[in-house]
Parts: C-alpha cells; sequence; structure tokens
C-alpha cells in the first residue's frame, strides 16, 4: 500500500470532521485560509473516508433519487406490454 493510500486509511472521524468543517469555512482550525490545493485535497479525503465508513445518503453531494413514473401510468397499471391490448396515451 502506498503512503497516500496510509494516509488515507489512517483518517479518523474526528479528522474526517475538521477536513469537513476546514472545506465549509474555508479555513483551518487556527484561522489560516486554505488554498485552492488544500481545499482540493482535503474534499479528496473527505469523500475517500465517506466511501468507505458512511452510507451513500451522507455522501457529500448526494443527491436522493426521485421515484420514476413512466409517462402516463398511474401507478396502478401493468408494465408497458404487459398486454396486447393498446392503451391511449394520456396528454396532460
Amino acid at each position: 500500500m502506498n503512503n497516500l493510500q496510509q494516509l488515507l486509511h489512517s483518517i479518523t472521524p474526528d479528522i474526517y470532521q475538521r477536513l469537513k468543517l476546514a472545506v465549509e469555512i474555508g479555513k483551518w482550525p487556527n484561522g489560516q485560509a486554505l488554498t485552492q490545493e488544500q481545499r482540493e485535497l482535503c474534499m479528496q479525503a473527505m469523500i475517500s473516508y465517506e466511501h468507505r465508513h458512511l452510507p451513500a445518503e451522507s455522501h457529500t453531494g448526494y443527491i436522493a433519487p426521485k421515484p420514476h413514473t413512466h409517462c402516463g401510468s398511474s401507478g396502478t397499471e401493468q408494465a408497458p406490454f404487459a398486454n396486447d391490448s393498446e392503451t391511449p396515451l394520456k396528454w396532460s
């Protein structure tokens, strides 16, 4: 395992929270501003931690999927082509 992988695997929940706060406010705990490179590296470390330790719903940038309904479906109809009868289109 290379050094970067070792570093990413050594992130604790406390370190993760500190990285997350630094990215959110753009500063380290001592008040020093993050550089663009530091912000990018912190985000990469956060994402790596999240994928190993947190459920998908807690990942940075997670957007919950919306339930999919088919055009003209009322939710109680059979799947398309389930029978041979024609189904009229509903224009609304």
